[in-house]
């Protein structure tokens, strides 16, 4: 991939925006358990951070995918993992579906905002039951004339506590598996609608992450995105942007991490030496940094095939599963050449540990990930 005079200048201004506006509060939002999206989203959408790829008509920057691939590294370097997630969701996991299927009405009413950071969104598809296995959710729109009443729960669902509107799954007819879902607008001051409780987690402390309740909600049929029955497969390929987006971010905050690292290592002595002169220490890091340009060309090979209009499952899988193995590795080894400060909650070796740990779960557990290449393959049987 070449990135050109102009991909560098936006990767200045990503990285400025990230020093002078998130990163002095960081540690605050991980004390109080969430961050101000309201307050934060507008400066991003100021930006154009929040709807890159998406249409001018919108409010978007109309460009394309590479850079969404340099805002993810950036925003990867962010130090802490919540902040960067709830981005994401904003950007690749809760609008894609509305950008290209919904009509145009629904984009100016809740698209638009979503873009400018005056409405914060989310994605909910997760429940108690169904979490990787989508197919098995429960959360229910029957239709009443021009209305879907919805019922049901939603759980895990990031941003939930500050989400404006949501992006929800659910079932609108009574076929069972992948058939008879529509991907649904639900704005969230709507009777009936509850955040049930926020989560508390392992890591990622500063994105608030909900339970949802729905009790006959009433929504117009007119939010359904794209076809009413379509909705498994739209969110299918909702996926596969959010797959990307974390292995971009993945790769940036790996990057970081090594560069800490290697950092302490050069100016902590251990028997009169630094122990970065440590041979072993030498090669274990080189090994994951070269571990690690490996994946963010594979990441440059898969946005090149997107900018292509080539189906990215494979690619987007790949990433996923390999970044998400390969930064806990990365991880791990940045609190172990620390030593006891790196165990410590005051420094961020203890963080990044606690936050690496989600990309192997969220989006599509490892296993899942082995499970749709094994089927590309012609594995199964």
């Amino acid at each position: 991939m070449n990135f050109s005079a102009e991909h560098q200048l936006f990767r200045k201004t990503v990285r400025d925006f990230v020093e002078h506006e998130i990163e002095p509060h960081v540690d605050q939002w991980e004390r109080e358990g969430a961050f101000p999206a309201h307050e934060l989203f507008p400066k991003l959408g100021a930006l154009g951070l929040l709807g890159l790829e998406y249409d001018p008509s919108y409010g978007g920057q109309g460009a394309d995918h590479s850079y969404t691939v340099v805002a993810g590294e950036e925003l990867g370097r962010i130090g802490c993992g919540g902040v960067p997630m709830a981005i994401s969701v904003q950007t690749n996991m809760a609008t894609p579906s509305l950008h290209r299927f919904g009509t145009d009405e629904l984009k100016r009413r809740y698209l638009a905002p979503a873009i400018s950071g005056h409405m914060v969104t989310s994605i909910a598809v997760t429940e108690a039951d169904a979490g990787s296995d989508v197919a098995a959710l429960r959360t229910r729109a029957v239709r009443d004339g021009d209305e879907w009443v919805i019922n049901g729960t939603k759980l895990y669902i990031t941003n939930g506590a500050q989400a404006d509107w949501l992006c929800l799954l659910a079932r609108t007819s009574g076929d069972g598996g992948y058939q008879g879902m529509s991907q649904i607008v639900v704005p969230t001051d709507v009777e009936g609608f509850a955040v049930s409780r926020k989560l508390e987690k392992l890591g990622n402390w500063s994105s608030d992450t909900a339970e949802l309740s729905f009790e006959d909600v009433r929504v117009p049929v007119a939010n359904t995105i794209g076809e009413i029955g379509q909705g498994f497969q739209q969110q299918m390929a909702q996926f596969q942007n959010e797959r990307m987006i974390a292995a971009y971010q993945a790769v940036g905050g790996a990057e970081r991490a090594l560069e800490r690292t290697a950092d302490y290592l050069k100016h902590r002595e251990v028997f009169d030496r630094p122990l970065l002169a440590n041979q072993h220490i030498q090669f274990t890091l080189a090994e994951l940094a070269a571990e690690l340009d490996m994946a963010r060309h594979y990441n440059y090979a898969c946005a090149e095939a997107y900018m292509r209009g080539e189906d990215t499952t494979r690619y987007a899988t790949i990433a996923k599963l390999a970044t998400g193995r390969l930064i806990r590795r990365v991880a791990d080894t940045c609190i172990q050449y620390h030593g006891g400060i790196g165990y410590m909650e005051e420094t961020w070796t203890s963080r990044y540990f606690r936050d690496s740990r989600l990309l192997s779960i969220g989006g599509g557990a490892d296993e899942v990930m082995l499970r749709i290449l094994a089927r590309l393959d012609g594995l199964e049987t």
